[in-house]
């Protein structure tokens, strides 16, 4: 009998300056997941201004949120979120990354992974 492979969700919103995952309710099983937000940007202008923020809710509530400088003369930069997150049987999950950015930062890249941990 082969063995469940553990669940596996993302999204990658490309350049988007908002990302909403949502991982589905399962009847009758209780989940534990493994959640990472990765926000990258660049600062081509090397403008000594530039900022980026990111903010992470899960099911609606805020659960952090970071604002820094972008750094010039490097090739991009990036805001990191990773959380463990149970879900009960029956209950979906809501994973949503809100980014900013100030003058000269561009966007490059937005993901929400979630992996089922299996202990």
């Amino acid at each position: 009998m082969p063995a469940n492979r553990p669940e596996r969700w993302a999204l990658d919103a490309g350049d988007g300056d908002v990302a909403v995952l949502t991982i589905p309710a399962v009847l009758l099983q209780h989940r534990v997941f493994e959640i990472d937000v990765r926000f990258v940007v660049r600062n081509p202008a090397q403008d000594a201004q530039a900022w980026h923020a990111l903010s992470v809710e899960l099911d609606g509530k805020r659960e952090w949120s970071r604002r820094l400088p972008t750094h010039p003369g490097t090739s991009t930069d990036s805001l990191d979120y990773h959380c463990r997150r149970e879900l009960p049987a029956g209950q979906a999950l809501r994973i949503r990354a809100v980014t900013q950015i100030g003058p000269g930062t561009r966007r490059q890249k937005l993901v929400i992974e979630a992996e089922e941990s299996v202990d």
